[in-house]
């Protein structure tokens, strides 16, 4: 006969249950989402309800607890990362607005702040910066748990190469520097001698430490790494506005040269001579040459420290850095784009090589002009063509849109359309220039058609590098739900053979066997390579032809387009190293 387990409210059938069949018809034990769901409206509205009030085991108030404090703790620690990096940003921003009021001053007003007021400013910031670099690596990097994770994103060969290039060829121009101050140290303080000393060892130890450590995402002394961060990168910063506003060694170079044209000529002159004529003609050209790649050192080192400040603190997913699936680089057949990136590429070395040599004369002759311009008005719209083709086609690709929030790749769009101000800026203030006054002259007609094409391929390029940093690349499409919830099943290990086995083989037929669109893309990038390497490598390493022709300056004065120039020629140098690490991505992911 059945027992009586619960009579229940009156009016109610009383609940029976057979002994033998008691164990089988046992209550179900809730799922976990189940707990999760029924405990959300005690949640909400703040009530910890017990297990005796619910008939819930003890362990689901324990679970929920935990939720919430976690979920408080990770609030408070995205509060803390906010208030770290607005705290860091201030201070870099204190530190940018001293140092171009002490530039702006000796610019306006160089009695009361002298050029070596800036120095002593710049110097102790060095030193400041240098006494956090060397902590940075003896003393935080070191700490246990202090680095677990790398961004693989974060400097690429590319980057970490044009820095030791730019670091050597800046270390390279100090020493031609302390050269040139030697050689005149009978009329020059030897206090000058101490600031590019302190500037070698400067650029030295951070072309080390960047290079080393430009993948880190620190998780330990977060603020201090932040604000470390931010100093040395208003430092490049403020190295970089000097730089490009300081005309004072030109200046004299241009003095001492005219100095000994009168001296020759019979006139005495009271500029200072140097003392060794061939010594002296060695440093002034070692400088003028390699004076951009200062320039261009600052701005490689503050796009490397900002993306360093930005992975402070930050975690990424164990898969993260894994690459394998990423393939070499392969020219895949691709024949077209090569060769015409190859004859582009000889083109411009002969062009360039005429230029500097008529460029070491006492003046350049207007036909070297006419064959420098000419060049590029004949490689810039071929170029606009390929880059036009190229988003066409990729508008006609089937492959998806990356979406997903990528950092790394936020930050290369933004230094690209950003680099691209240099070289656009200085082609407007030329379009000016030439229409205000001899638009009609052949030389001058040229030159105008230079900057309009200029403007066009920098536009053309810019759409086609971004529209393919967006393209899901083809070694990232995964199949669906390969993500195990449970344990391993036996024949699992077989099951993920044959499922390897078969996307290699995918794999190795999508990449033999190319469609149209896939090989023209890559025909186009190489194209484009080879002829962003060419236009690197011309106003990175020769006289620079925007500042010698004479027009520009003579419209807007030496001082003023000396600013224009050394502002935007080097973003273009930035421009164009950027856009190959593009277009090696886009040609990677094609």
């Amino acid at each position: 006969m059945g027992m009586v387990l619960n009579p229940g409210p009156p009016g109610s059938q009383p609940k029976t249950c057979s002994p033998s069949l008691a164990p089988a018809e046992a209550p179900p034990v809730p799922s976990p989402e189940a707990q999760e769901t029924a405990a959300a409206p005690g949640k909400e509205n703040g009530v910890d309800m017990g297990a005796e009030e619910t008939g819930a085991p003890a362990g689901r108030r324990q679970k929920s607890w935990l939720l919430r404090h976690f979920s408080l703790l990770l609030r408070r620690d995205r509060q803390a990362q906010k208030a770290g990096q607005l705290f860091s940003g201030l201070l870099a921003l204190n530190v940018a607005f001293l140092g171009g009021a002490f530039i702006c001053s000796m610019i306006f007003n160089n009695v009361a702040i002298t050029l070596g007021d800036v120095w002593i400013l710049l110097a102790t910031l060095k030193v400041l910066s240098l006494l956090w670099l060397l902590y940075y690596v003896a003393g935080t990097a070191r700490r246990p748990h202090a680095v677990l994770h790398r961004d693989p994103h974060a400097g690429p060969i590319w980057v970490r190469g044009s820095l030791v290039l730019f670091g050597s060829c800046s270390i390279c121009l100090n020493a031609f520097r302390v050269g040139y101050d030697v050689s005149h140290s009978h009329c020059k303080l030897q206090l000058e001698l101490v600031f590019p000393a302190i500037e070698i060892i400067f650029i030295g130890i951070q072309t080390w430490v960047l290079w080393k450590h430009c993948k880190d995402c620190v998780q330990v002394q977060t603020n201090l790494t932040r604000c470390g961060l931010m100093l040395t990168l208003a430092t490049n910063l403020l190295l970089w506005v000097l730089a490009i506003t300081n005309d004072s060694m030109h200046r004299e170079i241009e003095a001492e040269l005219s100095a000994l044209v009168e001296k020759f000529s019979g006139n005495e002159t009271a500029a200072c001579l140097c003392l060794n004529a061939t010594a002296c003609e060695v440093f002034r050209r070692g400088f003028l040459m390699l004076y951009p790649f200062s320039t261009e050192y600052c701005l490689v080192c503050c796009a490397v420290l900002f993306v360093m400040w930005k992975n402070v603190g930050r975690r990424l997913a164990p898969h993260a850095g894994a690459h394998a699936g990423t393939p070499r680089f392969h020219l895949h057949g691709a024949i077209f784009g090569p060769l015409l990136g190859l004859l582009a590429l000889v083109a411009g070395v002969c062009v360039f090589t005429l230029f500097q040599i008529a460029a070491s004369g006492p003046s350049i002759g207007r036909r070297y002009f006419t064959l420098y311009y000419a060049f590029y008005v004949a490689v810039l719209p071929a170029m606009s063509l390929a880059c036009l083709a190229g988003t066409a086609i990729h508008g006609l690709e089937e492959r998806e849109l990356d979406t997903l929030k990528n950092p790394t790749r936020s930050l290369d769009v933004l230094l690209l359309m950003g680099a691209a101000l240099g070289q656009v800026g200085i082609a407007y203030f030329s379009i000016v220039a030439i229409v205000a006054t001899r638009p009609h002259e052949p030389l001058n007609r040229l030159i105008l058609a230079y900057s309009l094409l200029l403007i066009l391929q920098h536009v053309a390029q810019n759409l086609f590098i971004i529209e393919g940093l967006h393209r899901r690349p083809l070694w990232e499409a995964a199949p669906e739900d390969t993500r195990e919830a449970g344990p391993p099943r036996r024949g699992s290990l077989l099951e993920l053979g044959q499922g390897l086995r078969r996307a290699s083989l995918a794999y190795i037929h999508s990449y033999s066997h190319l469609n149209w669109k896939r090989r023209a893309l890559k025909e186009i990038s190489l194209f484009l390579i080879l002829c962003n390497i060419m236009l690197w490598m011309m106003p990175a390493f020769g006289t620079h032809p925007e500042f010698e022709n004479g027009l520009e300056k003579e419209f807007y004065g030496y001082r003023t387009w000396f600013t224009i120039v050394n502002t935007g020629l080097p973003l273009g140098v930035f421009y164009r190293m950027h856009s190959v690490g593009g277009l090696v991505e886009v040609y990677l992911g094609a």
